[in-house]
């Protein structure tokens, strides 16, 4: 696996772990519909998120979370509610951007919710 594949993968899976600690039921990982994955889909209470994941070695080029572009959260909302209606769930719902820097050094984490609202 690329370097880069394995680092995303890590980083989704510190994103589940910090979720489950703010104790969030995880329902969905690598959810796919059409050209859209929401990497994570998780519950708390009556609200849903999209969670996308977004991980680095090093901010030097940007926040991780730079890297979520317009047509890509186009993708994600349609996926969510086509996600939403098939499920039948009634709940609100919310897009989330999981944002790691993770090297030798650590690793940093940032949880921005409702991260959509700013694009």
């Amino acid at each position: 696996m690329a370097d880069h594949n394995e680092l995303g993968r890590k980083g989704e899976d510190l994103a589940v772990e910090y979720l489950l600690l703010k104790e969030f039921e995880i329902l969905e990982r690598n959810y796919r519909y059409q050209k859209a994955e929401i990497d994570i889909i998780a519950k708390r209470g009556n609200t849903l998120i999209a969670a996308e994941v977004k991980t680095r070695s090093t901010p030097e080029f940007g926040n991780p979370q730079d890297f979520v572009k317009p047509k890509q959260i186009q993708q994600l909302v349609k996926a969510m509610n086509y996600y939403v209606e098939e499920s039948g769930l009634d709940v609100d719902v919310r897009f989330d951007i999981i944002a790691i820097v993770k090297n030798k050094a650590g690793q940093k984490i940032e949880h921005i919710q409702d991260a959509f609202l700013y694009f």
